[in-house]
């Protein structure tokens, strides 16, 4: 008895569902025309972030460090004294040569008298010829000896100069590799590093895919990737979302691809005055992937997936529901970038969308989608 009653009941339920889905009328969606308007696509790279100079600082000459000038890791400006190496020897050289110019200042002085006097002379014939050229030979070894000792008072002066160490450029200073009473050996002997820290460089690789397209790209700007791409703009954020994205330009790219790696390495270059990044940091970097144009941009919730299709629900002015197979791209200003399948003059469900099936009809809401999506 309850194996008939069963299937009655049910067959009563399911026409009762009928009966108040007829009276309700077509379930209620929202709709809204898709955004169209003109956007660039993004490419995201993962990069590092370098000094835009960086140089190691020696001394020229060599000697035991006498002072460090700078307390470590603070920002120096160029022309600025970091070490000085004990001036002792080098002041005494100096003297030296100084000495040896009043000699040869002296030396060039008499045998200049010594010759014009011979020059007179031998006009009245009052002297050899041979000792007119002595003389002269004299005269021009003395000019030589002058020279020579200018010469070494100049790399006198030098090496006394040398002897302080400034900083080649501003920078931020790393800490003192060697402390006072050390020998330092010229050109060899690492004392310290400076990095530059406005601008800063960010280094990045694309493979020959995204150089080809880029490279294009930069021929329709009138410009070449190796130069910048007409100083494209770029922006770079980092692990710490708390900072907003930091805005640069492209400046630079290498000149070939590298033949192991098979990619090239691209440089933005970007302000950094408040010391934010620094030389080493990772961080992405979003490229503009494409010439600006007209581009049709839909809500995310706007879109259903049928195994490896992905699908949009159009309404018509009737309510029918129309099924539309779309090929999506990246997101721009919140939304999704549809690439295939639209031509932005349609009617889509973008809340309801389970309620919105092929074939059935609803009662649609046209609402008006803002040109950037509130996140």
């Amino acid at each position: 008895m309850n194996n008939r009653v069963f299937p009655i009941a049910t067959v009563l339920l399911i026409a009762l569902s009928d009966v108040l889905t007829a009276q309700q009328g077509p379930p209620p969606v929202t709709v809204a025309k898709p955004v169209v308007k003109s956007i660039v696509e993004d490419d995201e790279f993962v990069g590092r972030f370098g000094a835009a100079a960086d140089v190691d600082i020696r001394a020229r000459v060599s000697g035991f460090l006498d002072q460090v000038h700078f307390k470590d890791g603070v920002l120096v400006e160029e022309g600025q004294l970091l070490f000085t190496i004990d001036q002792r020897q080098f002041r005494t050289a100096l003297r030296q040569a100084r000495a040896q110019i009043s000699i040869a200042e002296a030396t060039s002085a008499f045998t200049t008298d010594q010759l014009e006097r011979a020059e007179t002379l031998i006009k009245n014939g009052n002297i050899a010829e041979s000792v007119v050229d002595q003389r002269r030979e004299a005269f021009l070894a003395a000019q030589g000896a002058l020279e020579q000792a200018r010469a070494a008072l100049e790399l006198a002066e030098l090496d006394l100069e040398y002897s302080e160490i400034r900083a080649p450029m501003s920078g931020r200073i790393d800490q003192a590799r060697i402390d006072p009473g050390n020998l330092v050996t010229a050109q060899d002997t690492l004392l310290t590093s400076i990095v530059s820290t406005d601008p800063i460089y960010f280094y990045f690789d694309i493979d020959e895919r995204y150089f080809l397209a880029y490279a294009r790209d930069a021929r329709a700007r009138g410009s070449v990737l190796q130069e910048g791409a007409d100083s494209l703009e770029v922006r770079v954020t980092v692990a710490d979302r708390s900072i907003p994205p930091q805005v640069g330009i492209l400046d630079f790219s290498e000149n070939r691809i590298d033949d192991e790696t098979g990619t090239m390495r691209v440089r933005a270059v970007l302000p950094n005055p408040d010391e934010l990044l620094t030389p080493g940091l990772f961080g992405r970097v979003n490229v503009p992937g494409s010439l600006p144009y007209e581009g049709i941009l839909i809500p995310d919730e706007a879109i259903a997936s049928d195994q490896n299709r992905r699908l949009v629900m159009t309404v018509d002015a009737q309510g029918n529901v129309t099924p539309k197979q779309i090929r999506p791209g990246p997101r721009i200003d919140g939304y999704r970038v549809v690439r295939e399948g639209l031509d932005g003059s349609e009617t889509l469900v973008i809340e309801g969308l389970v309620r919105a099936r092929p074939g059935s009809v609803v009662t649609a809401e046209m609402v008006e989608l803002p040109l950037v999506a509130e996140n």
